[in-house]
C-alpha cells in the first residue's frame, strides 16, 4: 500500500505544482475541470445516484467553461454571486451539516436524502470554484497557502492524536480522531501562520492578508474557525462513506482513494476562506 501511496502522489505533485506555477490558462482549466468532475461522479456515487458518470462529464464541462472564462464571470468585484454561493455554502455546513454529525443521515431515497445530496455537491461546486478564484484572484501562492492551513491541521492531528489521543470526538463516524488530536492540529496552524508571517517570500498568503486586514486576534478566531471546518468536512465524508457501505470515495487515486478523499476537508473550508476574502 506504501509503495502504490507514494507514487501516486510523486504523479500529483508533478501535475499540480505545473498546473499552478506555469500561468498556463489552459493546462489550469483542464486539471480544475477533470478533478472536479471526478468529484462530482464520486458524489453521486455515495449518494447512490443513478447515471454517475454522465452527471459528472457535465459539471466537469461547466466548470471548464466557467474556468476558461472566468474575467467574465468572475472578475467584475461588482459581482455579489460569488459571495452569496460562498455565504449559502458556509450557511449548509452550519445549518444542516453539524445537526447530521449527531443524527446522523437520513433514509435513503428520502426528501432530505435527496436535498443533501443536491446542497453537498453545490458545496463541492462552490469549493473548486473558490480554487479558481484563488488562483485568478491572487497567486498560486496564496492558493496553497489556503490549502496549507488544512493540510498542516491534518498533519498536527495525527500525530497529536497518536500522541495524546483519549477522548473521541466521533466515535461512530470516525474512530480514529480525538479532540486531543483536534486540538493539536489547531495549535499546529496557529504556529506555523504565526511564524510564516515573518518569511519574505510568503509575504502574499492568506494569513498575511488577515493579519493586515484584521489584526492577529480576529486573525486567529478565523485560523480556528477554519481548522474547525476542515474537521466537519473530514468527518461528513467518513459519514458519507459509511452510509454508502464504501470504504473510499472511489479508488482513482492508488493508495490514496478518490478525489474526494484527498479535499474532503477542503470543501467547506475553501468557499468560507474566499468568503473571508471577499469581506
Amino acid at each position: 500500500m506504501l509503495i502504490p501511496r507514494v507514487i501516486t502522489a510523486i504523479a500529483l505533485l508533478a501535475l499540480l505544482l505545473p498546473t499552478l506555477f506555469l500561468g498556463n490558462q489552459i493546462l489550469f482549466t483542464a486539471v480544475i475541470s477533470v478533478f472536479f468532475g471526478a468529484a462530482i461522479w464520486e458524489t453521486q456515487r455515495l449518494f447512490k445516484k443513478r447515471f454517475a458518470l454522465p452527471v459528472g462529464v457535465c459539471w466537469g464541462g461547466l466548470m471548464a467553461y466557467l474556468a476558461w472564462n472566468f474575467q467574465a464571470f468572475m472578475g467584475d468585484a461588482t459581482n455579489k454571486v460569488p459571495q452569496i454561493l460562498f455565504a449559502m455554502s458556509a450557511a449548509f455546513w452550519v445549518v444542516r451539516i453539524l445537526p447530521l454529525l449527531k443524527k446522523g443521515m437520513p433514509e435513503q431515497g428520502s426528501y432530505a436524502h435527496s436535498a443533501i445530496s443536491t446542497m453537498y455537491t453545490l458545496t463541492v461546486f462552490t469549493c473548486f470554484m473558490a480554487i479558481a478564484m484563488f488562483y485568478f484572484r491572487h497567486s498560486a501562492i496564496y492558493l496553497l497557502s489556503v490549502m496549507a492551513l488544512v493540510w498542516i491541521a491534518d498533519i498536527g492531528a495525527y500525530f497529536s492524536g497518536k500522541a495524546f489521543g483519549k477522548r473521541k470526538l466521533a466515535p461512530t463516524i470516525s474512530p480514529g480522531k480525538s479532540w486531543e488530536g483536534a486540538i493539536g492540529g489547531g495549535i499546529a496552524v496557529l504556529l506555523i501562520a504565526s511564524a510564516s508571517v515573518h518569511i519574505p517570500v510568503l509575504a502574499d498568503s492568506f494569513t498575511v492578508h488577515l493579519v493586515a486586514r484584521f489584526g492577529w486576534w480576529v486573525t486567529v478566531a478565523l485560523l480556528v474557525l477554519l481548522v474547525a471546518t476542515s474537521i466537519t468536512g473530514d468527518l461528513f465524508e467518513s459519514m458519507l462513506k459509511r452510509h454508502a457501505g464504501m470504504k473510499d470515495s472511489s479508488q482513482l487515486l492508488p493508495g490514496h482513494g478518490g478525489v474526494l478523499d484527498r479535499v474532503d476537508a477542503l470543501v467547506p473550508v475553501l468557499p468560507l476562506a474566499m468568503l473571508i476574502d471577499l469581506l
